[in-house]
């Protein structure tokens, strides 16, 4: 239906599109100021509420442009036929409107991805829900763009001359292109259900403390193909979602943070082990490092050269546990050498007797035979 201020400019092509011209300044103006109220009364409504607050922040300038553009689609519709290029315009404002919406659900779902991260933080002691909320927000989110994009793409072409047409050809060729496709498409598929199920499952989450392929490092980050360890060391380590899903790997933080640490020592059969407990507890205690869980002095093997002790303490996390674990094997080995010196690891040389020919050595010469005459 044509708006009625058209009417009376049928038969001046040029007059139609200035006066589309002028109703398209005055539509957007109008839309502009309705955004711009609405925008305000909404801050009013949603203020001290995360989720609204930040899909107001997020969504602020697509939801302008999308307004500007349905603006432009009103005055489009209402115009007269006889405007130029205005099939060619129609098509254009369409398109990037469809893009403008599909650009403001991106911001809406990245809204909510903020606020759930904002009211989930990691850097906190037990912060183990934070980091299974946050894989699962993550990895959903992206999920979740790119089924958004798909289907924004998908209305875009649907506006375009042909896309039908293109379309039907696609289907007649299914047979062989879908083979193809499938086959050249099978990584990304497999990471993006591999995706899913770790959102899920989440044999891993952000923050976890993992050895893969015998690194020791944490879940920096998950994306919706691959996962980014950082190692203890600074590197980062890239690994496909669906590695994990295929291959067993350990994660050190799966149920808790919280981990044992061992120190090794081997000492001589000599050194009083009672002493050498009640110094490693009287050590352990006063670490700031250890959680006040486990603290256990045990000999676990013995050979011909001395026996093994194993001390076994516990602390909130793996990184804790490292440090705990290198001061009380500096400060055992200080107190043995100071105390028990005699009692550090030795090597035990056993002579034989010697023997009647070779009071020396204990060996036996070895008789050369005399040389022939010349």
């Amino acid at each position: 239906m044509e708006i009625e201020y058209f009417t009376d400019l049928q038969q001046g092509p040029w007059r139609a599109a200035a006066a589309v011209a002028i109703s398209a300044v005055i539509f957007v103006a109008i839309a502009l100021v309705l955004h711009r109220a609405g925008i305000e009364l909404l801050k009013r409504i949603a203020r001290h509420r995360p989720y609204t607050t930040n899909a107001i922040k997020y969504a602020f300038r697509p939801s302008q442009v999308a307004a500007v553009l349905f603006a432009l689609r009103l005055v489009l519709t209402g115009a007269p036929e006889t405007t130029p290029f205005l099939t060619s315009f129609s098509r254009v404002v369409s398109v990037l409107l469809i893009i403008c919406l599909t650009w403001l659900a991106i911001a809406c779902v990245n809204s909510i991805n903020k606020t759930i991260s904002d009211l989930n933080p990691v850097d906190v002691l037990d912060n183990m829900r934070a980091r299974r909320v946050l894989t699962q927000t993550s990895v959903l989110t992206r999920s979740a763009n790119a089924i958004i994009v798909l289907l924004g793409l998908g209305f875009m072409l649907l506006t375009l001359p042909g896309a039908r047409q293109f379309g039907a050809s696609l289907l007649a060729s299914a047979g062989v292109a879908g083979l193809v496709a499938g086959i050249a498409a099978k990584p990304v598929l497999g990471n993006f259900i591999a995706g899913l199920q770790i959102a899920f499952s989440q044999p891993i989450r952000i923050d976890d403390v993992l050895i893969v392929k015998g690194e020791w490092g944490r879940v920096e980050r998950i994306t919706g193909t691959y996962v980014v360890v950082r190692i203890w060391d600074e590197r980062r380590m890239i690994v496909p979602l669906q590695w994990f899903i295929e291959n067993p790997f350990e994660n050190w933080t799966h149920t808790s943070s919280s981990i044992l640490g061992t120190v090794f020592l081997w000492l001589d059969f000599s050194v009083p082990v009672q002493k050498v407990r009640t110094e490693f507890e009287r050590i352990t205690h006063a670490s700031t490092r250890w959680d006040q869980r486990v603290c256990v002095l045990h000999v676990t093997d013995a050979n011909e050269k001395g026996m093994q002790l194993r001390l076994l303490v516990s602390a909130v996390d793996s990184g804790t546990a490292f440090d705990l674990r290198c001061e009380i094997r500096e400060a055992m080995i200080a107190f043995v050498a100071a105390n028990y010196p005699d009692s550090l690891p030795r090597l035990r040389p056993v002579l034989d007797s010697p023997g009647p020919q070779d009071d020396t050595l204990g060996m036996r010469p070895v008789k050369v035979a005399d040389s022939p005459p010349p």
